[in-house]
């Protein structure tokens, strides 16, 4: 699959992988200087990119492993959702989960963009839904 992305800034990143078989393209920080981002806080870093995600597909914008676990910053709604019609910059709002400021800088790999497909639904309201052995039972009920 060919996917087109338009450069928006000087200094954009295409997106890449770590190795052949990732799932996960790398999205970098296009910024003109480094970026401060302080515990408990929320700051929109853009990646200078432009994606025409195909019909049929979404781009799912998830956390890196690493920079979660070694600088407690993640995407701040946890997964995004750039749906296919959506043209604009590509943005993470990155969290600090951490208790110590963490310093973004230009070219930094802030998050992961994984392709889906997804399945286009229509919802039908009706008076009852079928019985299953589980239930309305919800969190821990199946017992784990």
């Amino acid at each position: 699959m060919n996917i087109q992305v338009k450069k928006l800034r000087e200094g954009a990143v295409l997106p890449t992988r770590g190795s052949e078989k990732a799932a996960g393209y790398d999205l970098y920080a296009c910024l003109d200087q480094p970026v401060v981002i302080y515990p408990n806080t929320n700051v929109k870093i853009g990646t200078g990119l432009a994606i025409a995600v195909p019909e049929g597909y979404f781009g799912a914008v998830f956390a890196r492993s690493g920079l979660a676990a070694k600088q407690n910053l993640r995407p701040a709604n946890c997964v995004g959702v750039c749906d296919a019609d959506y043209r604009g910059e590509y943005m993470v709002a990155l969290h600090n989960d951490g208790n110590e400021p963490r310093t973004v800088n230009p070219g930094d790999r802030i998050a992961q963009l994984v392709v889906m497909p997804f399945l286009p639904v229509e919802f039908s309201e009706v008076d009852e839904l079928d019985e299953t052995a589980r239930g309305a039972g919800g969190f821990g009920s199946t017992g784990q």
